[in-house]
């Protein structure tokens, strides 16, 4: 024959049952903002900073063609004063040109590196929410049927602890 349960506080199962409940309520918006934030920067570095330095390369790229033609200007007027001028002119400007190509290559190796180093951590913690939303929602659900048991069961005439058997 069964022995009888040795259920010595549903209560504590219940109280469980909600701090598991409200676990999950703050854990999953958080797992969702972390995954938010990781998309939000792929987008910034690989859309707005990549436009950014493209506009900043074409405005760079003008400034040096008007550098380079006040400089012919001034070679054709033989002005050597003002030569030396538009040479310094010409090459701050292609300083300026190598820059935001040197920032657009730095942005692309950026890029690829987040996608290497955060494609794994993304995935763990997506497979986490997963286990939250699935596998936790269904071990609440059980322990709301298990509350329910051992109230049947308490109800139905078994004992509790202080309880004589039936």
């Amino acid at each position: 024959m069964a022995e009888r349960a040795q259920v010595t506080s549903v209560e504590a199962i219940e109280s469980f049952r909600a701090s598991l409940i409200l676990f999950l309520s703050k854990v999953r918006p958080t797992l969702e903002e972390v995954s938010d934030e990781v998309l939000r920067l792929r987008f910034w570095l690989q859309n707005d900073q990549r436009r950014h330095w493209e506009k900043e390369l074409r405005q760079r790229g003008l400034k040096l063609e008007e550098a380079r033609q006040e400089l012919f200007n001034a070679t054709l007027s033989h002005l050597e004063e003002a030569t030396a001028l538009q040479h310094m002119a010409v090459q701050r400007a292609q300083r300026a040109v190598r820059e935001a190509e040197d920032k657009l290559d730095l942005l692309k190796k950026w890029g690829r590196s987040l996608e290497d180093r955060t494609t794994p951590m993304v995935k763990q913690v997506e497979e986490f929410h997963g286990f939250l939303t699935i596998d936790m929602g269904r071990a609440v659900a059980q322990l709301v049927q298990i509350v329910k048991a051992l109230d049947a069961y308490s109800q139905a005439g078994g004992s509790g602890p202080e309880g004589t058997p039936p």
